[in-house]
């Protein structure tokens, strides 16, 4: 009897939870707009793999960093994406997988559209030390190219730094190959190109930070991600997105003269020993 009367409470409690709602988690985000829309596609590809039913709402506008880790610190926010920083670290629980595959540590550069020819023959970072780069006064990679001892010419303000490129006030803007194709249609007043030869690599990884008592969404990122990156669907989705896509065809990374350089900047766990997490130029 004892028995048949279990197996009603449990035939009881499988029938009414079959017929309540699922519950799905919010997973609310910074407004995805120009290449962060590609992070918004991969938040939503490894949250498909470790919690199909979660909701991701992005908030009305775009807002800076700050304000997001004080959004996350209060609740509001439950991520934010950003390249790997101390600072961020010391408030914030990141997901050590890169977003991008480390594609933000591949440089190549704006230059003057008549200095191609002082780059055509670089091979050496001692080469490239005669030359000076520009970059933000603020951004993490401009310590790295210090550290590097690159000459650097800062600014405080981004747009500044191509009519300053353009005044010959530096040689060449470092950027991240998805990115100076456009910055310089943009600007055809300006005497400027993408060079053609160079690439200037260094570690640097985008990663996904939550909140450091999160550990359920720190857990179900790492997850997703790992499966992701197991079945091949992250790889699929990164390198046919049509940014990505275009941007490695135009920068023909295997004939470029590669110069490598350190990243002091990267945490000791950064996983920079498990290559499947990063760009391989070579099996472009």
């Amino acid at each position: 009897m004892q028995r048949c009367k279990w197996i009603g409470n449990l035939l009881l409690f499988v029938c009414i939870s079959l017929s309540m709602p699922v519950q799905s988690s919010e997973v609310v985000i910074n407004k995805a707009i120009g290449g962060n829309v590609l992070v918004s596609e991969i938040l939503t590809l490894i949250l498909s793999k470790s919690d199909p039913q979660a909701n991701i709402r992005q908030l009305s506008a775009e807002f800076p960093e700050q304000r997001l880790i004080d959004d996350i610190h209060s609740g509001k926010v439950s991520l934010l994406w950003s390249g790997a920083s101390p600072h961020l670290e010391e408030q914030l629980l990141p997901i050590r997988i890169p977003l991008f595959k480390g594609l933000l540590g591949h440089r190549i550069f704006i230059i003057k559209e008549e200095h191609q020819s002082r780059f055509n023959h670089i091979t050496t970072l001692e080469q490239l030390k005669k030359l000076s780069a520009g970059q933000g006064t603020l951004w993490g990679d401009t310590k790295v190219l210090k550290d590097a001892n690159l000459p650097v010419v800062t600014a405080l303000k981004y747009p500044n730094l191509f009519h300053m490129l353009e005044g010959e006030r530096f040689d060449y803007f470092p950027r991240a190959i998805h990115e100076p194709w456009n910055e310089v249609s943009a600007r055809p007043e300006l005497n400027l190109k993408v060079e053609d030869k160079t690439l200037l690599i260094y570690p640097f990884a985008m990663y996904f930070y939550v909140n450091k008592n999160d550990h359920d969404l720190h857990d179900k990122l790492t997850q997703g991600f790992e499966t992701a990156i197991a079945d091949g669907s992250f790889d699929r989705l990164f390198l046919n997105n049509p940014m990505i896509k275009e941007a490695l065809q135009k920068s023909n990374l295997s004939q470029r003269n590669v110069i490598r350089i350190k990243n002091p900047n990267m945490h000791p766990d950064t996983p920079v020993n498990r290559p499947e997490l990063w760009l391989d130029i070579n099996s472009l």
